[in-house]
């Protein structure tokens, strides 16, 4: 292998919540799922997959693996590694790079401040041809293949709903998966839903995590019967409220692999 090549330094994957991420020899990707085995593996997921550059952790003096990545290149340049470009490893897998991962308050211990780390704690991404990398494997990286992901969540918000069929509806978790953001943002759903009550996005199909109808939508229930769905009267003695839900099993949009294409 020769240096002018671009090539793996490092791979790394995490096994469980709360655990280290574990350095590994090779990594099996599948298309539309992301790292066999890693925690992260989502089919609705913009982030499946991590990737820095060794240049950028070297030059802020932090060891592979800590900024949470799951893969480390070398001898990419900084104007080539963008959002939007497809990794294309010699054995055929290939990574989509979604969108810049933000820095946070979980690697803050690793730099003086968060901004000297913007745009170079990696680039997103989700595996759109499957195989099996290892370290040491050459790939090269070809610009402007997909529309670039925001970096706003709320953008990435009406991007996804967007997607979601007629016929069909999500609940907040899988939106949160398919945003590509915590859990924390499940309170940031409301404030989206209302902000984005008078565009025209079918935000109707958006239930809540139980498959019921909720408040921020108007007409929802009529919106959803005219596409040919089932709205349900179901009395929730527990509380002392009655609602309004839809069977999941029968209608949540499963088939989310809207990063492939």
């Amino acid at each position: 292998m020769s240096s002018k090549y671009s090539y793996i330094t490092h791979l790394f994957t995490k096994l469980k919540h709360g655990s280290e991420m574990t350095e590994v020899a090779k990594l099996s990707f599948k298309v539309g799922y992301g790292i066999e085995g890693d925690i992260n593996a989502n089919p609705i997921s913009p982030r499946q997959v991590l990737i820095v550059r060794h240049e950028d952790i070297l030059e802020l003096s932090i060891p592979p693996g800590k900024l949470r990545e799951n893969i480390v290149i070398k001898n990419v340049n900084q104007e080539q590694f963008l959002p939007g470009s497809i990794i294309c490893c010699d054995n055929g897998a290939v990574i989509r790079l979604t969108f810049y991962c933000e820095p946070c308050k979980r690697i803050s211990h690793l730099v003086d401040s968060l901004k000297v780390i913007e745009r170079k704690r990696g680039i997103l991404g989700v595996v759109i041809t499957g195989g099996e990398i290892e370290v040491g494997n050459n790939f090269q990286i070809e610009n402007n293949k997909f529309p670039t992901l925001s970096e706003n969540s709320y953008e990435r918000f009406l991007y996804f709903v967007a997607k979601i069929p007629k016929g069909k509806v999500v609940t907040y978790k899988q939106i949160i998966y398919g945003i590509g953001v915590g859990n924390s943002y499940m309170r940031a759903i409301p404030t989206y839903l209302k902000k984005t009550s008078a565009a025209d996005y079918p935000i109707h199909r958006i239930l809540d995590s139980e498959g019921k109808l909720i408040q921020h939508v108007h007409n929802q229930k009529e919106k959803l019967e005219s596409e040919g769905i089932d709205v349900l009267y179901k009395a929730d003695l527990l509380n002392n409220s009655n609602n309004y839900c839809v069977a999941l099993s029968k209608y949540i949009w499963e088939d989310q692999n809207i990063y492939l294409i």
